[in-house]
């Protein structure tokens, strides 16, 4: 087995080994995976955070081995809290680093970082606090950043920033955490899903107080929730059927 780090800002994961296959999801920097598969211009990965798996190109990432892998993933989390953030190489240049990027890889990658950054397992009430740094982020399928998220990666960062572990896709998300039986049993920071005409859940938001909920629509924006769904006060429409409630934290 080989094992790698990201070290650029943002590296797209995508389903198939081409650049046209479809973005699934964003590999950050510092985070760390297996790979699974070579080819001569792709690697097969799966995320340590989450198990996430898909394909990168392998000029985007550096190999390391088993034993700073395995470092990585022991280690507290240390995680950059601004929206935008720059660490310097030993060449003394600057990386642009997203918000929620991973630094306990600096020393393997060489890189120095001064910035402000997150270690520690914060309360839930900070979950709404945090979910704000990514409104009016536009909407993008497989994003993860301020400048392109989609609805479950927007939960996962919220709660990665808190010191929580959510999986990469709402349906995953779903399967954690334990279920409500009505919305007035819910508090702030809790994760409202949605399902399709055929029961599939697609979709995920945080529900706020006084029925409020902010989640990746178009763009992060806050709507209100019922018990039928969200309700889009611009359009005056249910834009997605409330499927269940769980409570993570």
């Amino acid at each position: 087995m080989q094992y790698g780090i990201c070290n650029l800002s943002i590296v797209s994961l995508r389903l198939e080994p081409s650049d046209k296959s479809e973005l699934i999801s964003q590999v950050l920097y510092g985070d760390s995976f297996k790979i699974l598969e070579q080819r001569k211009f792709w690697n097969k990965i799966r995320l340590a955070f989450d198990s996430y798996e898909g394909w990168i190109d392998h000029k985007q990432c550096i190999e390391i081995t088993e034993d700073q892998y395995k470092t990585l993933n022991q280690e507290t989390p240390k995680l950059s809290a601004d929206l935008v953030e720059f660490i310097q190489d030993k060449d003394a240049q600057l990386y642009s680093i997203p918000l929620g990027s991973s630094l306990n890889g600096l020393s393997i990658l060489n890189h120095h970082f001064d910035g402000h950054l997150i270690t520690n397992v914060l309360s839930k009430n900070n979950i709404i606090k945090t979910s704000f740094l990514y409104l009016n982020a536009p909407y993008l399928w497989g994003g993860k950043t301020p400048f392109g998220i989609d609805c479950s990666g927007f939960t996962q960062m919220v709660y990665k920033l808190n010191g929580y572990k959510l999986l990469r896709d709402a349906s995953q998300q779903a399967t954690q955490g334990e279920a409500l039986s009505f919305i007035e049993e819910s508090e702030p920071g809790d994760l409202a899903f949605f399902d399709n005409n055929e029961g599939i859940i697609t979709h995920v938001g945080i529900i706020m107080k006084d029925n409020y909920i902010i989640h990746a629509h178009g763009k992060v924006r806050i709507d209100r929730l019922d018990h039928s769904g969200i309700y889009n006060v611009d359009k005056k429409i249910h834009t997605h059927k409330l499927r269940v409630i769980k409570k993570v934290i």
